[in-house]
């Protein structure tokens, strides 16, 4: 999530070779087809051959420091502040949601699945993924102004997703997408409550996510882990994700439960996940153990417990290597990033649900971006005609941003955001409500609770009276 301002199993490796020869990993790549910013490349199969690098590096923050802003806003409410633009990774806070679906294929998987503990472990692989990319990313998505959108079709992975921005205090973004096929819905809207502890900034997730997979008639809902960005004040930033995920099936009444550990002061436990699935009866079913930033697996609760026991008993388990452990020189201060490999200890026997896919080999100059993200703001010739006015690809700030011109996007930031203020005065003197345009404020009609739902409508592409923002 970023913080906010003002705003090994066959399945498996099949679906990461089909990946793979959707996208091109060689930086180079768009230069030799010479093909220009935005335009895609066809491929001999008909599949579109997505960007594999930004048109500009990324801009080095090493000159600038978070705290020098923070200071002076101490006491005030941090979705307020507004931030410098160096900060900023170039894509909205609408596309940094659109990345829940770089591992659809879990989604597909879980459809494909006749045992019901079978769809759950492809579900938990899913919710575990969509915050994989985050990973490195500490660079401040773009706040979505009031009516911002963003669509994303993809035939190749067979999928359409729309999300607005329906509320900007709180800020709040609503999306939703189904399976090609129509095979599944997925929807939810993310608010996070923001927390500033002097050292870190703390995002805790609010808003519920549901997927619905339409074939065997299951809902599954979730809250996302709290993500929390450190050393803002000095040192190398980096983040961690911590908290209780509960993963429930309102068809069957099988839960899962996820504990997304914290570091803690040594590092030890840094992106360690741990859970279990039980049935309505609270009998465990599997236990599912990994790392948010690489792997997940599973096994059946009595191999685990026998190999924990032997583990404390100093039994013939697979024994840390000296560069696994945690690496702290005697001036490090307690908040600094723990030096860990990521490894995950292999229990023997165990199912691999997920494995996170390789960045490109330039990704640290493009903002950490996974090869997904890297697609993500690509504006290919003729998408202006069908895009609604109001999608992230048309933002001038971003757009400016992506292609290194940092001041014009500096000066295109204030200029929106200064618009957006001036049209809230405008309806305040008028006594004018904004109306949402694609999602409705509802109850979600799984768990009860408030939500914004999917009025649809958007693929018509009716967008005679979409709000002027840009």
């Amino acid at each position: 999530t970023g913080f906010d301002s003002d705003n090994s199993s066959g399945d498996f490796s099949e679906a990461n070779h089909k990946v793979g020869e959707m996208l091109d990993l060689d930086p180079h790549q768009s230069n030799r087809t010479g093909k220009q910013n935005g335009e895609t490349e066809i491929q001999e199969n008909g599949i579109k051959r997505h960007r594999t690098s930004l048109p500009a590096p990324m801009f080095s923050r090493s000159d600038f420091s978070v705290w020098s802003i923070l200071k002076k806003c101490i006491g005030l409410e941090l979705s307020k502040i507004t931030m410098p633009i160096v900060f900023n990774e170039p894509l909205s806070f609408l596309q940094r949601i659109t990345e829940y679906m770089e591992h659809i294929y879990l989604i597909n998987k879980a459809c494909s699945h006749a045992d019901p503990l079978e769809r759950m472990q492809a579900v938990a692989a899913f919710a575990v993924s969509a915050v994989a990319s985050q990973w490195e990313r500490t660079g401040k998505p773009f706040n979505p102004l009031l009516g911002e959108t963003y669509e994303l079709t993809r035939e190749d992975l067979g999928f359409r997703f729309i999300s607005e921005q329906v509320s900007h205090h709180p800020p709040i973004s609503a999306f939703y997408s189904e399976g090609l096929n129509k095979d599944f819905i997925f929807h939810g809207s993310i608010y996070p409550k923001l927390k500033f502890w002097g050292k870190s900034i703390e995002a805790e997730p609010r808003g519920t996510i549901t997927l619905e997979l339409l074939k065997h008639n299951e809902a599954y809902t979730w809250t996302n882990p709290t993500c929390c960005v450190h050393n803002v004040i000095i040192g190398k930033l980096w983040l961690e994700q911590y908290g209780t995920v509960e993963i429930v099936n309102h068809s069957t009444g099988d839960k899962c439960v996820l504990n997304f550990k914290p570091c803690g002061l040594f590092g030890k436990e840094l992106h360690r996940v741990e859970g279990y699935i039980q049935d309505k009866n609270r009998k465990k079913l599997c236990v599912i153990y990994g790392k948010w930033t690489e792997c997940l697996w599973c096994t059946d609760p009595t191999t685990y417990e026998t190999y924990k026991k032997n583990e404390k008993r100093g039994g013939e388990q697979k024994k840390m290597k000296p560069s696994e452990d945690v690496i702290k020189s005697e001036n490090d201060e307690a908040d600094d990033m723990p030096e860990v490999q990521d490894t995950v200890q292999f229990i023997p026997g165990s199912k691999l649900l997920w494995r996170i896919n390789c960045r490109p080999p330039n990704s640290s100059q493009m903002y950490n971006f996974t090869s997904f993200a890297v697609s993500l703001n690509e504006l290919e010739t003729g998408m202006e005609a069908i895009l609604a006015p109001t999608d992230c690809r048309l933002r001038p700030d971003i757009r400016n941003m992506e292609n290194g011109n940092m001041d014009v996007a500096s000066k295109e930031k204030e200029r929106l955001e200064e618009k957006q203020r001036a049209a809230r005065k405008e309806r305040a003197k008028d006594e004018v409500e904004w109306h949402t345009r694609w999602f409705h404020q509802g109850t979600n009609p799984y768990t009860g609770t408030s939500d914004w739902l999917y009025s649809g409508g958007y693929f018509d592409r009716n967008f005679s009276d979409c709000p002027d923002i840009y």
